[in-house]
């Protein structure tokens, strides 16, 4: 369907792409990725063909319809469902065709085409694309100037899909879709007709929904087939061979060099000297792959942790104009430990929750109770706004530090991972995913006890999504999070609350039946959304009782999880401290009476350290073991 063929292509002066290769069979669901920068938007731009390649070519089949979102969101007048029907313009133009036409032949090669086309049924297809994407039915008759950017930006989303050209390529598709749109979006993506290629750091949706990636890297494409996961696998053991092979490469050049240089002045071995310089110029140095591993990202931890629970909400209500509330009868409590993620579409009030729990709203009725010296951190992708374009790191850091001598400040943004002459970067110059670590930073900088996260992977590419997953669990306070990225929510997330109906409340479910219903509500499948939905919910009592059972019986063994990493974690603090003081300067001629007795303790520490970092393995085990 589509060939790279020894393309190279260039931006400002940078050599992105260099001698490229690759070819992408038709029908071929594609996930392309690479580190941000790399050059995966400057690819597309080129198989549209607004950017011309440096050199090589570009083969996609003569008549192939390309199709990508509009770069401007749609604001006119026009109903939802109007701007959807309009993307297909062959049918469009037939049907205005067929108001004027005379010709009887003529009316008759109309009304066949248009039935070859299925344009009869394309209100429906087209509002059940809308309406998986989160528009209901009366918001999908009203005009798209009533709609904010995000939204309007799924209404170009929704034109293209209806369009199903023959080359759908999608750049950050989930970037403005919530977790219900996202798990539609991969569930119709799956059974797309014609050949997709995808820019997403989601790795759900590179498993769920493709076929095959494409990896970029170092200016080279290499083709893999499978899902992401399978293709990290897959690029780990052929690592594993190269750095094999690189090593037996260096070897046979060492072993030839100390030949040459030994040899090189002597008359009787001249010749096989040179033989030698001949083959080790043949024998080029492999290149030893880039990791893809991020720049780790660090949460301050508080300085104590507080007693349970640290929120209670007793029929508390929330809103906004101080008339009608946007959530009511919140009857809720939060544990200094809870790892909780918001499930529900867009506008059912999962951020106006996240104000309230943060402090930025107050309760309109009801009570909502905090506990003594509660800290919390709240971040939202909007906060972004917030940064100031010509400054640099260092001065976000200072505002926070008036009176911190420089090299404490420097060791704070050092600890935010920008070390050295990174903190004195311009915020103007700083990549997404960078401005997004500052963020993080600069919220949770004074050790909060809840950390609220709202849409945090934005802007994160796959290895920086990884980091902040291995932050948030080593992060010991209170965790709630808003994704639509659902690998974040799967190894973070220990409690769902669904926000609907106007309340919040637990959902007794797990995501994967989540997923059905959304799907179900959404109109997939061959039933009525109306009467699935329901069915699922019937269906899904006995499984939702199962797994309320589940985690009851997983309880104690969490509970003792916990407890081991917080003994583990003292442990290791107090080796870390005898440490420091068997290390200071002559420690040993001034006391060494107590230098053995610290010896002592640190070999004891040490012992029950082992101890119990096996208790925990056991433990970790026994809780996947039981499917938790």
């Amino acid at each position: 369907m589509i060939t790279f063929d020894d393309i190279s292509l260039r931006i400002a002066g940078r050599l992105l792409i260099d001698h490229a290769s690759a070819s992408l069979p038709e029908g071929a669901r594609v996930g392309l990725v690479g580190r941000n920068g790399t050059g995966k938007t400057t690819l597309f731009r080129a198989i549209t063909g607004d950017l011309a390649v440096e050199s090589g070519h570009i083969r996609v089949p003569v008549r192939a319809r390309i199709g990508q979102v509009a770069q401007e969101a749609p604001a006119g007048p026009e109903r939802l469902i109007d701007v959807v029907l309009a993307a297909d313009t062959e049918r469009a133009a037939l049907i205005a065709e067929s108001r004027t036409a005379q010709d009887p032949a003529r009316i008759a090669e109309i009304e066949t085409r248009l039935a070859d086309i299925g344009a009869h049924s394309a209100p429906a297809r087209a509002a059940r694309i809308l309406a998986g994407l989160g528009f209901d039915e009366a918001a999908q008759q009203r005009a798209c100037s009533e709609f904010s950017g995000g939204w309007r930006m799924r209404v170009a989303l929704a034109a293209l899909l209806f369009a199903q050209p023959d080359l759908l390529l999608l750049d950050e598709p989930t970037n403005y879709l919530d977790l219900e749109g996202t798990l539609w979006l991969q569930d119709y993506l799956a059974r797309y007709p014609y050949t997709v290629l995808i820019v997403s750091h989601d790795r759900e949706l590179l498993n769920e929904s493709t076929t095959h990636i494409l990896h970029l890297e170092r200016g080279k494409l290499t083709l893999w087939r499978g899902g992401y996961d399978s293709f990290e696998r897959q690029r780990a053991e052929k690592l594993a061979v190269d750095q094999k092979h690189r090593a037996k490469v260096e070897a046979k050049r060492r072993h030839m060099l100390a030949f040459v240089e030994r040899f090189r002045a002597k008359a009787t071995k001249a010749r096989q000297a040179q033989s030698r310089l001949k083959a080790l110029a043949r024998l080029e140095p492999i290149a030893d792959a880039a990791g893809e591993d991020a720049a780790a990202i660090s949460i301050r931890h508080p300085e104590r942790i507080l007693s349970p629970p640290i929120l209670t909400f007793d029929g508390a209500s929330v809103g906004y104009d101080g008339v009608r509330p946007v959530l009511r009868n919140l009857t809720l409590r939060i544990d200094h430990d809870d790892r909780i993620a918001l499930l529900g579409p867009n506008g059912n009030g999962k951020s106006t929750f996240a104000k309230l729990t943060a402090g930025r709203l107050a309760p309109m009725a009801g009570r909502f109770v905090r506990a003594p010296g509660l800290d919390v951190a709240y971040l939202a992708q909007h906060q972004l706004d917030e940064l100031v374009a010509g400054d640099s790191v260092y001065d976000h850091v200072r505002r926070l530090m008036p009176d911190a001598p420089e090299a404490r400040v420097r060791s704070r943004a050092a600890e935010m991972g920008f070390s050295g002459g990174a903190a004195d970067t311009r915020i103007g110059a700083l990549s997404g995913g960078e401005k997004a670590r500052l963020l993080l930073g600069l919220a949770a900088f004074h050790g909060p006890h809840l950390l609220i996260l709202d849409e945090p992977t934005n802007h994160l590419d796959i290895a920086a999504r990884q980091a902040l997953t291995e932050a948030i669990n080593a992060f010991p306070g209170a965790v709630i999070l808003i994704s639509h990225d659902r690998s974040l929510i799967d190894a973070c997330a220990e409690r769902l609350w669904l926000v609907a109906d106007g309340t919040v409340k637990p959902y007794e479910g797990d995501l994967d039946e989540y997923r059905r219903l959304v799907l179900a509500r959404s109109g997939s499948g061959e039933t009525k959304a109306g009467k699935t939905a329901a069915a699922g919910e019937g269906a899904g009592a006995a499984s939702r009782r199962l797994a309320a059972e589940r985690r009851a019986e997983l309880a104690p063994l969490r509970k003792r999880l916990k407890e081991t990493e917080a003994a583990m974690e003292k442990a290791r603090r107090e080796i870390a401290a005898l440490d420091a003081r068997l290390a200071e300067a002559g420690f040993y001629e001034r006391a060494p009476a107590e230098a053995g007795r610290l010896a002592q303790q640190r070999a004891a520490l040490a012992a029950t350290l082992a101890r119990t970092e096996d208790d925990w393995l056991t433990v970790s085990e026994q809780i996947e073991a039981a499917g938790g």
